[in-house]
């Protein structure tokens, strides 16, 4: 009796559930692993982005921070400073949430994969040597949220996206790559 009580398990995701989109008392383990994820990835991405906006937590702000962009090539550099830090801070308050899912990791997605191509993708693969090793498993974790859905614990879960799936994941990385691809290509 004991054990049935305390059993969690996440029923087979119907569309009868899906549509019904209640968070239940049966939450399962997954829902709450899910949900560790997205706090500690996204709140930590916004917090990457808020360093280049607000210059919090001992960040540049965004003055010094399109100083640097500027130097990588983007003109105007602040401008495309703020681009960056709102796709970081606003993907990954929308991640940590489960807001919008598929457009936060796209937008988590694109700045990696800027950040790929104009400054770690000449150093290699691992971190150590300054290589994208980092920015990859960013961009992967961004693409796997979209891809499983949020889960049953997020704002999305009362929205057709909110169950993940490959529409979901490919816009993510389509939105992504082109956010990317015309940026770098100004």
């Amino acid at each position: 009796m004991l054990t049935k009580l305390i059993a969690y398990h996440r029923p087979s995701t119907t569309s009868e559930s899906a549509a019904q989109g209640t968070v239940t008392a049966r939450t399962s383990a997954s829902d709450w692993g899910l949900l560790l994820i997205r706090l500690t990835f996204g709140l930590l991405m916004a917090g990457d982005g808020a360093q280049k906006l607000f210059g919090i937590s001992g960040g540049q702000g965004l003055t010094e921070t399109g100083k640097g962009f500027a130097a990588l090539g983007y003109h105007p550099g602040k401008l495309f400073a703020s681009i960056g830090g709102l796709s970081e801070f606003l993907g990954g308050l929308g991640l940590a949430l489960g807001l919008l899912t598929p457009l936060a990791a796209a937008a988590v997605i694109g700045v990696m994969i800027n950040a790929m191509a104009t400054v770690t993708g000449a150093h290699g693969l691992w971190a150590t040597d300054g290589g994208v090793e980092y920015n990859v498993c960013i961009a992967v974790v961004a693409l796997g949220i979209a891809a499983t859905g949020p889960g049953r614990l997020a704002v999305d879960r009362f929205f057709r996206w909110g169950t993940g799936g490959w529409p979901q994941a490919a816009c993510a990385l389509g939105l992504g790559g082109l956010a990317a691809a015309i940026t770098l290509s100004l």
